[in-house]
């Protein structure tokens, strides 16, 4: 949860490709804020606690008020334009998207259950409320799946090979081979894959962030995805655990505290070299 959101603030700054696509950066400033991918994934966190057992209607039934209720209340976090009409609307279907949004928001389905089949079903209906393509499903289970494996111990290799066997996503490019050509673009197809070669590629969790950070387009959504894995594979420093803390508000870090309760976190669980 604290990378996903951490990845999203410091990459926020760096969004629409106005980074020069290094690693080279201040991790933080005063244009590291949230944006829509934070609120999401604390909804998200919030309506899978509180239905936690229930079957896929009630599930799906917290996941639209939660996400309803957080959307109201942070109205300018930067939601796209299907979203923001979903987020509005008094009976809200899904509209068949393959956005990233479904890949951004879905950490905390990777921490809550004890199966990696509970983790995809989980992961899959925090995406079909909206993003209902196959494709959108595909982007978070897969994010969910490689959050699970990678705190259950899981190598960095055998998280690619089940990603690749399970997904079918092309992970054969190199950060290297990406990043020239990559732009901004918003679909879990050319976000999710680059996301995960970021957080492969990366040698710990900073390292993650700064990768993902480098290949630019869409980089809040990149960067929160990649994120979101490093801190099951790494766990986060203190030091930057306090920065995400204090850049939200007292609301999402109730959130945010709720969640690492219920998933009995330590004080020391995102001491470097831990995982949370």
């Amino acid at each position: 949860m604290y990378g996903a959101i951490l990845g999203d603030m410091i990459g926020a700054p760096y969004e629409f490709d106005r980074g020069n696509k290094t690693k080279d950066f201040p991790m933080f400033t005063e244009k590291s804020r949230f944006t829509d991918d934070s609120v999401m994934t604390l909804a998200v966190a919030e309506a899978l606690l509180d239905s936690m057992g229930g079957t896929e209607v009630q599930v799906k039934a917290a996941l639209v008020r939660s996400m309803q209720k957080w959307g109201h209340r942070y109205p300018n976090a930067g939601y796209g334009g299907m979203f923001w009409h979903w987020l509005r609307m008094k009976n809200p279907k899904p509209y068949g998207s393959f956005g990233n949004g479904s890949a951004m928001r879905v950490a905390a389905a990777g921490w809550l259950y004890d199966t990696l089949d509970e983790t995809r079903q989980a992961a899959r209906w925090t995406a079909e409320v909206t993003h209902n393509h196959p494709e959108g499903v595909k982007g978070a289970e897969s994010v969910a799946a490689a959050i699970w494996l990678a705190r259950h111990g899981s190598s960095k290799e055998e998280i690619k090979e089940y990603i690749v066997r399970e997904f079918g996503y092309d992970l054969s490019r190199t950060c290297n081979e990406i990043r020239p050509g990559y732009h901004h673009v918003e679909t879990c197809q050319q976000t999710v894959p680059e996301a995960i070669t970021a957080f492969l590629e990366g040698t710990d969790f900073e390292d993650v962030i700064r990768t993902a950070v480098s290949l630019g387009g869409d980089c809040d959504t990149l960067t929160c995805i990649a994120g979101s894995m490093a801190e099951a594979m790494y766990g986060v420093p203190l030091l930057y655990e306090a920065e995400c803390k204090a850049r939200i508000p007292e609301d999402l870090r109730a959130v945010l505290e709720r969640f690492d309760e219920a998933r009995g976190r330590t004080a020391d669980a995102c001491a470097p070299g831990k995982k949370g």
